[in-house]
């Protein structure tokens, strides 16, 4: 009889459904990063970076469909390695920070789940005081212990966005319309 019930608690166990765990992106550590570039005149690219903000996620390896982000972003943190283009940047023609003070990404959906753990993750984006929808090709670049006790995971993400569709109309040129988004998040358990 002992040996039934310890088959039954252990195939109980095993068909336990697994929740998933809730991080803290780690930008405070300097663990993640959101990046931009940009074509200059079709010549080169501008790259650039935010260099404040935060957020948190949602993960479970099991089931990543049930996965969720939300990041805030400072567009005043805006910084392009040139101080002069960055305060043009923070003004009107751009991205106006002193009226739209904050950028905002919230996932919606997690869709095309593959074997690796890559997956396309569709969301809102607001920036410049517009919110559109978004994909972001994600790549799942790792998980596990850290050296300090905690958990971590990975990822790296990338969508474009059109200007425009943001109400952001300054003539850069035609092969300057669309912006290259680089998110590289790392959370931390909690």
């Amino acid at each position: 009889m002992k040996k039934l019930s310890l088959s039954l608690i252990t195939l109980a166990a095993m068909s336990a459904p697994t929740f998933a765990a809730d991080y803290i992106i780690d930008s405070k550590g300097a663990h993640a990063a959101i990046n931009f570039k940009i074509q200059h005149l079709g010549y080169s690219w501008l790259t650039g970076r935010f260099n404040t903000f935060d957020g948190n996620f949602s993960y479970d390896a099991d089931n990543p469909q049930a996965s969720s982000i939300t990041v805030n972003i400072d567009p005043a943190s805006i910084d392009s390695n040139h101080a002069e283009r960055d305060k043009h940047l923070r003004n009107e023609d751009f991205l106006h920070v002193t009226k739209f003070d904050k950028a905002r990404f919230v996932s919606t959906k997690v869709t095309d789940v593959e074997e690796d753990g890559d997956f396309h993750l569709h969301g809102d984006l607001t920036l410049h005081g517009v919110t559109k929808p978004v994909v972001i090709d994600v790549e799942k670049i790792g998980e596990g212990e850290d050296p300090w006790g905690g958990y971590r995971v990975g990822f790296a993400g990338e969508t474009k966005i059109a200007l425009k569709d943001y109400g952001i109309d300054y003539d850069l040129g035609p092969a300057s319309t669309h912006v290259l988004l680089e998110l590289h998040i790392e959370g931390v358990r909690q």
